[in-house]
């Protein structure tokens, strides 16, 4: 059954343009650490907001930096905002969701109203509290964004969940003296495993999306470190001399949210049996 999905898998335009666009993200990142056209930290004065040419292929910014280089190496914050930060939500949120579909009563009812109470506050305001205490960083952006996406997976994991533990197998297992975490753990999660890769896939989008608006208010990635959202920051203001300086970091932003959000799609299409 799982082998018959991989020529359905490439028959999906939207899964294959979705996974080469989210591997050109990765390949972007994974190259920076070993090659970039210019030092990407290396400021030359007199070459301050140069326009493309063959020297420096997307110009440079305001301090003499190469912008492709400065693309490419911000593709690792991005990169690593998404993953850490979903990591914690689904770790988490997975977890939480299984024990409230698994004990039901008391425990899924202080689950839920806790998920409720962390919706109240988004990951812009628990970054601004973060950094009130802490500073400004990637490390309180990662933190943020975590916590905010913990509900979320608790919600899709005890909702996914709560369905399989209704079914004729999870009864039989049941009636077979499993426990609740065997249960869980040999027959529910692998059931609800697709549903959940698919949404970590479009909170990948989301997170990028979020650590870019971090990044441009000065709550996320801090200097010299370059970042996407920043480097939007520090473009605004140089609209009329410079307006390429905008367009490379918002194109990046776009291609990458772009490429995740149609891989979730196809994801979703080629996994979840009911979209056959």
């Amino acid at each position: 059954m799982r082998a018959a999905r991989l020529p359905r898998a490439l028959r999906h335009r939207s899964l294959v343009l979705g996974a080469l666009l989210t591997l050109a993200l990765v390949a972007a990142a994974l190259l920076s650490f070993v090659w970039t056209p210019w030092p990407p930290y290396e400021m030359d004065m007199d070459s301050a907001l140069a326009a493309p040419s063959r020297m420096h292929w997307l110009g440079t910014d305001a301090f003499g930096r190469d912008v492709a280089s400065l693309l490419l190496v911000g593709a690792r914050a991005t990169i690593a905002v998404g993953v850490i930060a979903v990591g914690i939500g689904l770790a988490v949120g997975t977890l939480a969701g299984l024990l409230a579909a698994a004990r039901r009563g008391w425990v899924d009812e202080l689950i839920m109203r806790v998920a409720d109470f962390t919706f109240a506050f988004p990951a812009l305001l628990l970054a601004i509290m973060l950094t009130t205490v802490y500073g400004p960083g990637m490390v309180n952006a990662i933190i943020a964004i975590g916590i905010f996406y913990i509900p979320t997976f608790a919600r899709v994991t005890r909702a996914s969940a709560q369905a399989v533990w209704t079914r004729e197998y999870v009864l039989a297992a049941r009636a077979s003296g499993k426990g609740a975490a065997r249960i869980t753990l040999e027959h529910v999660l692998p059931n609800i495993a697709p549903v959940l890769i698919v949404q970590a896939t479009i909170q990948f989008a989301l997170a990028v999306l979020a650590e870019a608006a971090l990044s441009y208010l000065g709550l996320g990635t801090q200097p010299p470190q370059p970042s996407w959202g920043r480097m939007l920051a520090e473009a605004q203001t140089l609209m009329l001399q410079a307006p390429l300086l905008a367009v490379w970091p918002g194109v990046a932003i776009a291609l990458a949210v772009l490429g995740l959000n149609l891989l979730g799609d196809g994801l979703r299409d080629v996994l979840d049996p009911r979209m056959k």
